[in-house]
């Protein structure tokens, strides 16, 4: 009988955990260990963080759903990794304050950001300066924060709302698109929008550019780069932008940014949400052999990621040229039993064109690997988890240079007047090799769209997936 212990339960360790869990779990031993009880539904997250979504309608309890699925669940934080053949175990930090050692015969770390706000002096909601939806903590904070402002914005006050990105090589710039949109819609809806001044503030080199260099994509019949797809949206919704900015300090009510021609500002706030950067859980892991020695730099790199089967060190000019640098099975090189889903996994390097400012510092929006992206890794990590115990053969492999990926931003979320971007790529990391002559992407599917129908999508979306990731009959055929 083998053991597979999967640690993280967000998309990408949530998915890998139903597919165990279904194929293994009657005859071998899936256990699930992560730090909350429940599933998190990140997505609409942007819904409650505005007052629009009761928080409970975004979360699943994790033990009814893995019991069902024939998974063990431990509630606690991984603390220790000992991967030697000879051992192979993991020790967890347990929610009611023991210790647990968990054997393996293979292990997925899928461990989601570690929300590093301490990068950026000041910044996130445990100083009051900043807040953010990365939690759903985070979120209800920053629900409460925005509705006090809107009762001040009913009593005559006037206010500048800052939405984006806290750190020079943050991510999830999609994220803070679709927060500051939604803030619009409910400011409009409320009549309150002239009262107030938008801001979105990003360590983009351009619009649009969201940690993916970029899209050219098809818009009613016209090529159209992603840059004039968002500004078009922001003119329209009378927002203002501030593009290649990385925050360097914050203090209440005040950014101080440095661009990237290594020129320093300040932009004033009197509400503010910014994404901090994103870090790998493994900086707080560590991993011991047999006399206790470290091994941590053969699991994880520098930044906390694990370190799988891509090719890393390369510039970036050979890196964006050469589509095998990206992992296709997210594999530990060291330890075959070993692998990494969603942003657990470390990227070979960034997918935008990175950039350091004469002062030294990097502006560079890190890879995304969240959502349907992190859900596809996590299937093929399975997968093959799943080959290596029957056969005895990997199968599956998916780089995300052949990834095709949607993304579904909300602009509001009603049914009758909301609106929803939506954004279709592919690949998701350029491939100039298949397609040298389109920006390394597919025109043929590569698209964006917005309206009516956008919106219903999205809501469609939220309560599709949280049908399939309760584990409910029909749930392998919803794709991730």
């Amino acid at each position: 009988m083998a053991t597979i212990v999967v640690v993280g339960a967000g998309f990408a360790g949530h998915t890998a955990a139903l597919y165990l869990g279904h194929h293994l779990g009657k005859k071998h031993e899936v256990v699930m260990v992560n730090k909350y009880d429940y599933f998190g539904f990140v997505p609409s997250w942007v819904w409650v963080g505005t007052g629009r979504m009761d928080p409970q309608k975004t979360i699943i309890p994790l033990k009814p759903v893995y019991d069902r699925m024939h998974v063990r669940f431990v509630h606690g934080a991984l603390t220790e990794i000992h991967p030697e053949p000879e051992e192979q175990f993991v020790v967890v930090q347990k929610a009611d304050g023991g210790t647990e050692q968990v054997a393996y015969d293979y292990l997925i770390i899928a461990t989601g950001p570690y929300l590093n706000f301490d990068a950026t002096p000041g910044l996130g909601p445990h100083t009051g300066n900043t807040y953010s939806i990365c939690t759903l903590d985070h979120a209800i904070q920053t629900r409460d924060a925005y509705l006090e402002l809107v009762q001040r914005l009913e009593k005559g006050d006037k206010a500048k709302i800052v939405i984006g990105t806290g750190h020079g090589t943050a991510t999830c710039q999609g994220a803070a698109f679709e927060y500051i949109s939604n803030i619009h819609k409910d400011l409009v809806r409320r009549g309150l929008r002239d009262r107030v001044d938008l801001v979105f503030f990003s360590n983009e080199p351009a619009l649009g550019d969201f940690g993916i260099r970029g899209v050219t994509a098809r818009y009613k019949g016209q090529l159209v780069t992603s840059a004039e797809f968002v500004e078009a949206v922001f003119r329209d919704f009378g927002i203002q932008w501030e593009i290649g900015r990385a925050a360097k300090k914050i203090e209440p009510g005040r950014i101080y940014w440095e661009d990237m021609d290594g020129n320093f500002g300040e932009t004033t706030f009197d509400f503010a949400m910014l994404v901090p950067q994103f870090k790998g859980h493994g900086i707080h892991i560590a991993v011991k052999g047999p006399n206790g020695e470290d091994l941590h730099d053969k699991i994880f790199n520098a930044g906390g990621f694990v370190i799988v089967d891509g090719i890393y060190g390369l510039p970036y000019e050979r890196l964006e040229r050469n589509p095998d640098a990206w992992p296709s099975v997210y594999q530990n090189p060291w330890y075959p039993n070993i692998f990494a889903a969603g942003i657990a996994f470390a990227p070979p390097g960034p997918i935008s064109v990175p950039h350091t400012t004469p002062n030294g510092t990097k502006i560079a929006p890190a890879p995304p690997r969240t959502g349907m992206i992190s859900g596809i890794i996590g299937r093929i990590v399975a997968l093959n988890v799943i080959d290596l115990v029957k056969k005895g053969r990997m199968t599956h492999d998916e780089r995300m240079t052949e990834m095709f990926a949607a993304c579904v931003a909300s602009v509001g979320d009603s049914l009758w007047d909301g609106s929803a971007v939506i954004l279709v790529v592919h690949p998701v990391v350029p491939d100039f090799r298949r397609y040298p002559n389109e920006g390394g992407r597919d025109l043929f599917v590569t698209h964006m769209e917005m309206g009516l129908s956008g919106a219903w999508m999205k809501f469609l979306i939220h309560h599709t997936f949280m049908y399939k990731f309760k584990g409910l009959p029909g749930w392998r055929i919803i794709p991730e």
